[in-house]
């Protein structure tokens, strides 16, 4: 599997697409606004990778489109781990993902970095205009109210519940994805033989744990297995509704209260 490359002047786009984030840097809370999920496909061994690395995390950070939540997860693939540099977060299971999303947009190949807004469009950062259009569409959009309930950590194991109002008639997979709050590496070898690369949202489990029905409410708890060592200081979790396909994102959720001791 070959990716493609998104070459120079990124960086210039990207934080000029940046413009104005510190003045609109989120100080309230997110009630009333919209979850939009962002799924950045990319990797420590992609030297294309690392400006829109930084352009997620600032959108991540300074949360500047006014009616939505952005929620940013960082899915590293491993499709790069032959040219130099193996990703440390690198997962065939997010490679499948990319996949998948590949087959359901009507694409012919996957490449780094790719963005994926709430599941079924494409956001190309460095399209300044059109990114922010499709973000604030994204946050205008109804979504299936989902909420986390008592997340633990002990023993390396990450128990809570997930709620999700199937009353809007839809259907969808729930899935929780657990992610480092944020990474630094320093990369030894490949495209970025040199760099310190600094990551945020990045996923490290990502399991499907039920279904929406049409018509009626979800309430299950989960349990995903992590490392001994985790800290529930730099982890996130998110919880989504997603159609199969995978298509449209329904809804979305994300703390970062994580009880350490568990139940």
């Amino acid at each position: 599997m070959k990716a493609l490359r998104v070459r120079a002047l990124l960086l210039a786009a990207v934080f000029a697409a940046n413009g104005g984030m510190s003045r609109a840097a989120n100080q309230s809370s997110d009630t009333g606004r919209t979850p939009v999920l962002l799924e950045l496909f990319t990797s420590e061994g992609c030297s294309s990778c690392p400006p829109i690395d930084a352009w997620a995390a600032r959108l991540d950070q300074f949360q500047p489109v006014a009616r939505g939540q952005l929620i940013l997860l960082s899915e590293h693939v491993d499709y790069w781990d032959h040219d130099g540099w193996k990703d440390p977060f690198s997962s065939s299971q997010l490679t499948e993902r990319q996949s998948e999303y590949e087959h359901a947009l009507g694409q012919n190949n996957v490449y780094t970095p790719q963005v994926i807004v709430d599941g079924d469009r494409e956001v190309f950062p460095w399209k300044t205009d059109e990114a922010k259009a499709n973000l604030d569409k994204a946050a205008l959009a109804e979504t299936m109210a989902v909420k986390i309930d008592g997340v633990a950590l002990a023993g390396g194991e990450l128990t809570g519940k997930v709620e999700a109002d199937g009353s809007s008639g839809k259907h969808g997979d729930v899935f929780v994805a657990v992610a480092l709050e944020k990474t630094q590496t320093d990369v030894l070898g490949g495209e970025n033989n040199g760099k310190k690369l600094t990551n945020v949202g990045v996923v490290k489990a990502l399991v499907k744990i039920g279904k929406v029905e049409k018509g009626k409410s979800f309430d299950q708890d989960f349990k995903v297995k992590l490392w001994p060592d985790a800290d529930p200081g730099n982890l996130r979790v998110v919880a989504f509704v997603q159609e199969p396909g995978p298509g449209k994102v329904l809804g979305a959720a994300l703390t970062k209260e994580i009880a350490k001791g568990g139940k």
